[in-house]
C-alpha cells in the first residue's frame, strides 16, 4: 500500500452559521468555492465514505488518524493501522452541534440512516456541560456522553462501555472534512500505538507509511498534546485525562467548581476497559530509554546526575560480550526552565548545531522548528570520550513545552538516541499537568 500526503492549506474552508453562545456552534457550512484544497477535502470525504481505510488528517492538537465512527470496519481500520488493542475506546469528532445531537439521539427517532446527521431532534446534550462547550468549543476538550440504545455509533468505538467520548476540533480543515463526510468521525492520534503522537504530516508518515492511503497535511499542530477528557456524569467531575484544558479553567466554569482529577499518570492495569483513552496502556514512548527527573527532585535541579548515566553506562557494558568493541553512546537530553546546555554533564568538542524544521503552518506560514546541539560527551571521572550528546531545548513556558515535547522525542528518536533525559516542569499550571502526564507514561524511570 502506498501512502499518499495531499498540501491542504486550511484558508477560507468554512464557517459556523448561528447566532451567538451555542447557538453558534449549531451547524458548520463548508465553503462551496471551488479550490484545491475543497477537492482535496471532498476527495478524502469520499474515501472515508466507501473505503475501510483510515485518513490522517490535523487538528489543533495533535493529527487525527479518521474513520466514518458509524461503520464497524471503517473503525476496525483504525485499530489495524495503528495496531491499537481493541479494548481501548475512540473519541468521536464533530462538526457541529446538529451532528452531535442526532448521534445522542436513540437510531429509530431520527429519520433516515445512520449517515443523515443534519436533522437533530430536542436537545440531548446534559446541562453539565452546556457552560463547557460555550467555553471551550470548538476546541481541545473532549466531554463523555451516554451512548443511546440502539446506537449509531459502531460498537468498536465504545469498546463496551455504555459512554463515548466526543470533541469539536478547532481545525476548519478538520470540521469540513467531518461535515462532507456526513458522519463523525473517531479519530485517535494519528500513530503506531503507543509511540509519541504526531504534531506533523510527516510524524504520521515515519508512523504510518504503508498501513494507510492518505495524509492531509495542514502543517504542524498548534497545540501538541491530546484534549483533556472530563466525565460529567458523575458527582463530582472528573478528569479523565489532562489536556490542552487544564484543571484550573475547568474550575471557573459553572457546575465544575469542584471537578477532580481522575486519572492516574502510570498506565492503569487489568481487564477492565478504559474508560477514556490514555488510561490504560503504556503510550508516548520513544525507542530510547526516557529518564524524566520530576521538578521537585531537588538534587537534579542544574542537570543530569552523574549516576544515572554511569548506571546506564554500566547496563550498556554488562550486555555486552566478551572482548566486543565498546559502543558509542548517544545521549538525549530535553530541557525546559532550569537546566543550562548539557544538563551540567561533561562536554567536549562542539560538533554541530542544527534546526530542524518539523512543519509549517499552512494559514500562517510560520515555521515549527527544534534546535538540536551536538557535542562530544566525556566520562565524569576518566575524562574519556564515551559518545555524543545530543541537546534540545522545549521552552521554558507551559505552552512551549507542549507544543515541543512529541517532536523533541520523534527527534532525538530519529538520531538514534540511547537514553534520553527530561527535565520535568511544574504540573500545576495552564497544560503543565498534561505534558507532565505524557511523560510520566513515556518514562522507562521517574526520579522524584
Amino acid at each position: 500500500m502506498s501512502t499518499r500526503v495531499l498540501r491542504v492549506p486550511e484558508k477560507d474552508l468554512g464557517n459556523f452559521r448561528g447566532d451567538e453562545g451555542q447557538e453558534k456552534l449549531r451547524r458548520w457550512e463548508v465553503s462551496q468555492s471551488r479550490s484545491p484544497s475543497i477537492d482535496i477535502l471532498r476527495e478524502a470525504a469520499e474515501y472515508l465514505k466507501t473505503k475501510d481505510i483510515p485518513v490522517a488528517f490535523p487538528t489543533e492538537t495533535v493529527y487525527g488518524l479518521g474513520a466514518d465512527a458509524t461503520r464497524s470496519a471503517a473503525v476496525r481500520g483504525i485499530y489495524a493501522a495503528k495496531r491499537r488493542p481493541a479494548d481501548n475506546p475512540l473519541i468521536i469528532h464533530v462538526s457541529d452541534l446538529d451532528m452531535l445531537q442526532s448521534v445522542l439521539a436513540p437510531e429509530n427517532t431520527t429519520n433516515g440512516t445512520t449517515n443523515d446527521v443534519t436533522n437533530a431532534v430536542h436537545d440531548q446534550i446534559p446541562r453539565i456541560y452546556k457552560p463547557l462547550i460555550e467555553r471551550f468549543w470548538p476546541g481541545p476538550l473532549t466531554i463523555l456522553l451516554p451512548n443511546p440504545t440502539p446506537s449509531k455509533l459502531a460498537p468498536e468505538v465504545t469498546a463496551g462501555l455504555k459512554t463515548f467520548g466526543a470533541r469539536m476540533p478547532k481545525s476548519s480543515l478538520a470540521l469540513s472534512l467531518i461535515k462532507l463526510t456526513g458522519a463523525p468521525l473517531a479519530a485517535p492520534s494519528a500513530n503506531a500505538s503507543t509511540k509519541p503522537s504526531p504534531t506533523t504530516a510527516e510524524h504520521v508518515l515515519e508512523d504510518l507509511d504503508g498501513r494507510i492511503e492518505l495524509i492531509l497535511d495542514g502543517g504542524p499542530c498548534h497545540v501538541g498534546v491530546e484534549s483533556t477528557v472530563v466525565d460529567g456524569l458523575c458527582d463530582p467531575p472528573l478528569i479523565l485525562r489532562p489536556g490542552g484544558v487544564s484543571i484550573d479553567e475547568l474550575r471557573s466554569c459553572t457546575g465544575w467548581e469542584k471537578v477532580e482529577k481522575g486519572y492516574k499518570d502510570q498506565s492503569e492495569t487489568g481487564k477492565a476497559a478504559p474508560r477514556a483513552p490514555g488510561m490504560k496502556y503504556k503510550h508516548y514512548s520513544p525507542k530510547a530509554k526516557v529518564l524524566l527527573y520530576e521538578s521537585t527532585f531537588a538534587a537534579a535541579r542544574e542537570g543530569v546526575q552523574a549516576e544515572d548515566l554511569e548506571t546506564f553506562i554500566q547496563g550498556r557494558q554488562s550486555q555486552q560480550e566478551p572482548g566486543s568493541k565498546s559502543q558509542i553512546l548517544q545521549i538525549g537530553i530535553i530541557r525546559t526552565r532550569h537546566w543550562k546546555p548539557g544538563a551540567g554533564l561533561r562536554r567536549g568538542k562542539f560538533m554541530k548545531r542544527e534546526t530542524v524544521k518539523t512543519g509549517a503552518s499552512s494559514e500562517s506560514q510560520e515555521t515549527s522548528e527544534l534546535e538540536v546541539e551536538e557535542a562530544e560527551l566525556y566520562d565524569t571521572t576518566s575524562g574519556a570520550s564515551i559518545g555524543k550528546l545530543l541537546d534540545i531545548s522545549i521552552g521554558e513556558d507551559a505552552k512551549s513545552i507542549a507544543h515541543g515535547l512529541f517532536s523533541a522525542l520523534r527527534e532525538l528518536d530519529r538520531r538514534g538516541a540511547d537514553i534520553i533525559f527530561v527535565e520535568g516542569t511544574v504540573d500545576d499550571e495552564d497544560i503543565g499537568a498534561a505534558v507532565m502526564n505524557r511523560l510520566r507514561k513515556a518514562a522507562s524511570q521517574i526520579r522524584s
